[in-house]
């Protein structure tokens, strides 16, 4: 998907993207979630599934894309994460998990694409 509006910080990012999530039916569940082992950006619900959803955001896609930096190390401080957060309720331990990634990457002419990856990786 392209628009064409600048975004001033990674807090826009997080707006842009939970609204386009929910418009796509995924509720909220938490923002920002924030334990000792990381943070988690977004954390949803689709259908009977918790999802995490990390945003990511470029100004500019010289050195490739938004989703292209969210590599082994930072898949790593998710999971953890996430299973600090599944450790404290548990009633979103038993419901299935998934790791999805929202990324912005801003073109030279303004225009902003976006690219939500549905469970971009695996526990």
């Amino acid at each position: 998907m392209k628009t064409a509006a600048h975004l001033k910080s990674g807090q826009d990012a997080e707006d842009r993207a939970l609204a386009a999530l929910e418009q796509q039916g995924l509720r909220l569940m938490q923002r920002n979630y924030r334990c000792p082992l990381g943070e988690l950006d977004l954390v949803m619900e689709d259908a009977d599934a918790v999802v995490v959803v990390e945003v990511r955001y470029r100004r500019a896609s010289g050195f490739g894309g938004a989703a292209e930096t969210v590599g082994f190390s930072k898949q790593r401080k998710l999971l953890l994460a996430a299973q600090h957060l599944l450790q404290h309720d548990a009633q979103l331990r038993r419901r299935p998990l998934r790791f999805d990634v929202f990324a912005i990457t801003e073109q030279r002419n303004g225009v902003a694409v976006t690219e939500w990856i549905k469970d971009a990786f695996r526990a």
